[in-house]
């Protein structure tokens, strides 16, 4: 009987070590791969008003710097998107023609990659436009009916349009001064004049009795 007792000792602390040794094999690696920084895109449009047929000149930087890929999305009639790659210091530049008249957003993403997050810009406007012969029209006809429904006053903001449906929003400019006004009646009738501006609108724009002015659709 006196050898039980350091046999039964051993095995005890056998059963010990067996139990705290998968223990000790779990230890915590914590993940050694890099964080991705955050970053930063800023863009920036040559111009925010260009006729049809011309291009704009899109700028734009990534922070921090390094070579990043950046994606530029166009919104509007003539949608897409353009990918370019920056340069070592986080700039990126292209060019862009829009393809149709109208109003765009224009916005550049930052990707993913191993070293920073991706980030959007601030969206940007621009507007597309085309030459329109116009003329205006208001006194002798105030307080007549208009064709898309309502009453002709001197303070009604509008355009009169043989084709684009009652309610099209037009965005207007003439040497400088810029506004956008629905189709409210048909019209004008004379070759060459593709819109009748309301009084109000002809006095916002500056606009004399005969011209030509930019317009959106």
């Amino acid at each position: 009987m006196r050898y039980l007792v350091p046999v039964a000792a051993a095995v005890a602390a056998l059963t010990v070590g067996a139990s705290v040794a998968p223990a000790a094999s779990h230890k915590h690696h914590p993940d050694k791969r890099p964080q991705r920084a955050k970053s930063h895109v800023a863009l920036h449009l040559s111009r925010h008003d260009l006729l049809a047929g011309n291009g704009i000149e899109v700028s734009g930087k990534v922070r921090p710097g390094g070579r990043h890929r950046v994606r530029v999305v166009f919104k509007g009639p003539d949608s897409g998107h353009v990918g370019v790659e920056t340069r070592a210091n986080g700039t990126f530049a292209l060019r862009w023609v829009p393809k149709r008249t109208g109003s765009y957003s224009v916005r550049a993403h930052g990707l993913h990659d191993p070293r920073t997050r991706g980030a959007a810009s601030e969206r940007r406007r621009l507007t597309s436009y085309r030459l329109a012969g116009a003329s205006w029209y208001g006194p002798g006809l105030w307080g007549n009916g208009v064709a898309c429904g309502g009453t002709l006053m001197p303070g009604t903001l509008g355009v009169a349009n043989k084709t684009l449906p009652c309610g099209t929003r037009v965005r207007l400019r003439y040497h400088g001064h810029e506004i956008t006004v629905p189709v409210i009646d048909r019209g004008p009738y004379v070759a060459g004049r593709e819109f009748d501006l309301t009084y109000a609108v002809k006095q916002k724009l500056g606009f004399p009795g005969v011209g030509t002015v930019m317009a959106s659709r």
